[in-house]
């Protein structure tokens, strides 16, 4: 599970301290364009910067592609959005990616945008899974326990809902991953950035596997599920990590309690984002 793995790397560092007791730190300062907000009535909370890592902070890059100026390009595959600027710049924002989320290829247009959206299960989907969704029949308002997260940005193709939507997160350490559910998730400051730069209308394009390779490279999960690009020194560093992580598990029950404690709350979490279909 994508998040759990996340957390398997902040514990590992954690009780790698002497004796065992992690000494108490200051936060480190928030990186700038990630600090805590208030928007809409919500505080959204700063990004660790550690989850920044790897690429995934939002940046300006160069860029090679042939879209128009304002085309929103989807890379399901290395987990990345672009939107496409002047002069072959682009603004580059890490994006953790679904089920609903690799289903879709080709192109389509931003149908509709909404500020701290709120959602509504159909009849089917409440008769059919009302584990997941009866919970939900009367609608989940906007908030930050909206797995649509702050803001929300609805794909449409002639004129029709793909149910494809990029949309914010309650679940930061989930970008850069692939997740059990939802479609292309983007933190919160990076889906209000983006919410606010892009009008109705706008072109989007999901790279197929070819196009995201031929584009950026192979890419492969580290030991942590995060994409990164796949290089012979990335996969020896994920076996490494992947067996620091099952030695200090085999090692020691408080890290194994938190692993477990970790993997829950993933599943919980997988749960509501399914529920909410984001």
């Amino acid at each position: 599970m994508a998040a759990s793995k996340l957390a398997a790397f902040a514990v590992l560092a954690t009780l790698a301290a002497c004796g065992g007791t992690p000494k108490v730190e200051e936060p480190p300062p928030a990186v700038p364009g990630y600090e805590a907000v208030v928007d809409g009535g919500f505080e959204i909370p700063a990004v660790d910067p550690a989850l920044l890592k790897d690429g995934y902070q939002r940046t300006q890059v160069v860029y090679t592609g042939d879209e128009e100026p304002g085309t929103v390009v989807v890379d399901p595959f290395a987990r990345k959005l672009y939107l496409v600027g002047e002069y072959g710049m682009a603004t580059r924002y890490g994006i953790a990616v679904g089920r609903q989320g690799l289903s879709f290829r080709g192109t389509g247009k931003i149908g509709r945008k909404e500020e701290w959206p709120s959602w509504t299960p159909t009849a089917n989907m409440v008769r059919t899974r009302p584990d997941l969704y009866l919970e939900y029949a009367g609608g989940r308002s906007g908030g930050l326990d909206n797995p649509l997260g702050a803001r929300a940005m609805y794909l449409y193709r002639g004129g029709r809902d793909t149910m494809f939507r990029i949309h914010g997160t309650m679940d930061p350490p989930s970008i850069g991953h692939a997740t059990s559910a939802g479609c292309i998730r983007l933190f919160n400051q990076d889906a209000i950035d983006l919410f606010n730069q892009i009008e109705v209308g706008a072109q989007v394009k999901v790279r197929t596997l070819e196009e995201s390779i031929a584009a950026e490279g192979p890419y492969m999960d580290n030991a942590f599920g995060r994409a990164v690009p796949d290089t012979s020194e990335n996969q020896a560093q994920k076996l490494k990590d992947e067996e620091a992580i099952a030695k200090k598990a085999a090692e020691d029950p408080e890290f194994a309690a938190r692993l477990a404690a970790a993997q829950e709350a993933e599943r919980r979490a997988m749960l509501q984002a399914a529920a909410a279909g984001g």
